[in-house]
């Protein structure tokens, strides 16, 4: 008889601002570990960091902030604009941010796992979890959203969308699909249907 694992590693993706670190969120106020990717990648790229220096050694010194900070919203102009230097990007932090990942899952004492990824399957982490979510909400609700929490025009945050797998894409790789478009409460209530399916405690 097949055995049922003891732990679950559950991806969350979706495209730029379909609300995928409000259903990792939920889980996490369940008792989930999460791992957020972006928060990984924003420490490799402290001040003094081997990152940071070939960062700035490509990019150069105009994305530094006085503080000698990255300007991020300044790279993220950048790499936006240009695919070959996305890709140079990636080449540099995916590496490092994938090895945390691995690092996490692997000393997480949690039993069930969320990876907070925007970039999951672009990075080629899905042979990593167990299930696959994926959060999505149509366009113009996206664009709505992330207006609200930053000073993002239009074309930069469609930029962004762009650049990721598009989304018919990803549903037809997804375990479950979050429709995102509706109430905070309409998206809790899907989240807790994945919980009741996949959760391991």
């Amino acid at each position: 008889m097949k055995r049922e694992p003891t732990r679950i590693v559950i991806g969350i993706t979706g495209s730029f601002g379909s609300g995928k670190t409000t259903v990792a969120g939920f889980f996490k106020s369940w008792g989930a570990a999460v791992i957020d990717a972006d928060k990984i990648g924003r420490e490799f790229l402290v001040p003094g960091s081997a990152a940071y220096r070939r960062v700035v050694s490509v990019f150069g010194d105009s994305i530094l902030l006085p503080d000698k900070d990255i300007d991020r919203n300044k790279l993220a102009s950048l790499v936006f604009k240009k695919h070959r230097l996305r890709n140079e990007l990636n080449r540099i932090t995916h590496p490092l941010i994938i090895r945390r990942i691995k690092k996490e899952i692997k000393e997480s004492p949690r039993k069930t796992i969320i990876l907070d990824a925007p970039l999951l399957l672009e990075a080629g982490l899905r042979p990593i979890v167990d299930k696959l979510i994926v959060v999505t909400a149509r366009r113009d609700i996206q664009i709505r959203r992330i207006q609200k929490r930053s000073a993002l025009a239009e074309e930069a945050i469609l930029r962004r969308i762009r650049s990721q797998i598009p989304l018919h894409k990803k549903r037809k790789m997804a375990d479950f699909i979050i429709d995102n478009n509706g109430t905070l409460k309409n998206t809790k209530k899907q989240a807790e249907l994945i919980r009741r399916l996949w959760w391991k405690s």
